[in-house]
């Protein structure tokens, strides 16, 4: 899946679609209703090392993760409404939509357990966007 993201990358270079895959790492770091300090230094060097968001300054992404990261913390309902509504943008980019799906797979499942709560996000994702989660057997 990251190879194949890999490829498309270049075509992704915008706003909207760093700002709704920060959202996205956000609202996986935060799915289980809470984000501590080391889950999201954990999810923070994940995005340093994706190769798909490398086409990004490195700052610029760790801000707006930052930011995401803050409002999920500090009412977490209402930061997921808004990084939903971020994601939600890019419905008439599917081919960016996929993508940050794609990101918020390999996040959620970079320790290994891509568990219940990460998958409920990356669902939620997918709705916003109008892509059918069974697309990524979710």
């Amino acid at each position: 899946m990251n190879d194949q993201l890999k490829t498309k990358a270049g075509q992704f270079k915008s706003k909207e679609f760093a700002n709704a895959s920060m959202a996205m790492c956000a609202l996986i770091a935060a799915a289980d209703g809470s984000i501590d300090a080391a889950e999201r230094q954990k999810t923070a060097a994940l995005i340093a090392s994706n190769d798909v968001l490398t086409i990004f300054p490195p700052a610029e992404l760790q801000q707006k993760f930052d930011w995401y990261c803050d409002k999920l913390n500090k009412d977490f309902a209402f930061g997921q409404v808004e990084a939903i509504a971020t994601i939600g943008k890019l419905k008439s980019k599917p081919d960016q939509g996929r993508a940050v799906i794609q990101i918020g797979i390999i996040i959620g499942g970079a320790d290994g357990n891509f568990d219940a709560d990460e998958r409920k996000a990356v669902k939620d994702a997918c709705y916003a966007l109008g892509i059918n989660p069974s697309e990524f057997d979710l």
